[in-house]
């Protein structure tokens, strides 16, 4: 038997034949790699916060224009995911499935936000959905607004958020057996009875994967967002925004309090999440 092909074996305290050798030493890069990355930011931001005491860190986060910077930056980037859940399936699914002329131009261009800086995807949004652009002033005669309001602030946490779900959905779309589904259409089943019944609980966890990564990119989301959302206090200024405005104050303390606030909200959410993927697993089967 060839050492590639040589089956990994034993517990913890056997021997383990592995394509990198040496798992004391590579746990202890590991872990210092992630000691020095995460852990001690993180760390730091903890202590500088707890400058402020109790009573000043409470402050800090029940002042209302903190209150309503949380709430558009938690709400608008719930909301941008779950639309990207909904769109970014659709995207993958006629990617995967389908067969056209182009299919590999429009591919590509879903990794744009990835590749795109945030600073001009942001002026580029705002430009295109500003009233005298040549989205937004389509939609101006209406009384629809884009530009420098929350609405802006959904499209580019929109645009930012849809390669997550569909780099995520496309892998697991294009594994799922046909079998079943032709199965099924035999047995008379319509087509909105297999998509719910058997595509979709294969599909659910992958698509929560995805929300919750374009959700977590979405409340962090600073570049895009500032050159669109008009950043007005109590409307559509962002948890990230008022962060930057607390360090321009020099208040470091408030800042980093805003920051573990921020923080903790997210992996509450994430977590959340997490959990709601493994209770689908199990009760799918997927």
């Amino acid at each position: 038997m060839s050492i590639a092909a040589t089956e990994e074996r034993g517990s913890w305290g056997g021997r383990q034949h592995t394509a990198i050798p040496g798992f004391p030493l590579t746990l202890g890069i590991t872990l210092c790699y992630l000691t020095a990355i995460i852990l001690l930011p993180l760390a730091a931001l903890f202590l500088k916060s707890t400058g402020l005491g109790f009573g000043g860190f409470a402050r800090t986060l029940l002042d209302p224009r903190t209150i309503a910077a949380f709430r558009v930056s938690f709400g608008i980037a719930l909301a941008a995911a779950l639309i990207n859940a909904v769109f970014g399936l659709l995207v993958a699914w006629v990617l995967e499935r389908y067969r056209f002329p182009g299919r590999r131009l429009i591919d590509g261009l879903v990794d744009l936000p990835f590749a795109l800086p945030t600073a001009v995807a942001g002026i580029s949004l705002a430009t295109l959905y500003s009233d005298n652009g040549w989205i937004g002033g389509l939609l101006a005669p209406f009384g629809i607004d884009i530009a420098y309001t929350p609405n802006g602030i959904l499209v580019a946490l929109v645009f930012i958020g849809l390669p997550f779900v569909v780099r995520t959905v496309q892998p697991i779309i294009a594994d799922l057996e046909h079998e079943a589904e032709e199965a099924a259409r035999t047995l008379g089943a319509t087509r909105l009875q297999i998509f719910a019944r058997i595509v979709l609980p294969a599909l659910l966890p992958a698509v929560l994967t995805g929300m919750a990564l374009a959700f977590a990119r979405g409340v962090g989301e600073y570049g895009s967002v500032i050159f669109i959302a008009g950043n007005m206090p109590g409307l559509s200024e962002i948890v990230p925004l008022l962060i930057v405005i607390k360090l321009e104050q020099f208040d470091y303390a408030g800042a980093s309090a805003i920051g573990v606030a921020m923080l903790l909200l997210s992996f509450l959410i994430l977590l959340a999440i997490n959990f709601t993927q493994v209770w689908m697993r199990r009760r799918y089967g997927a």
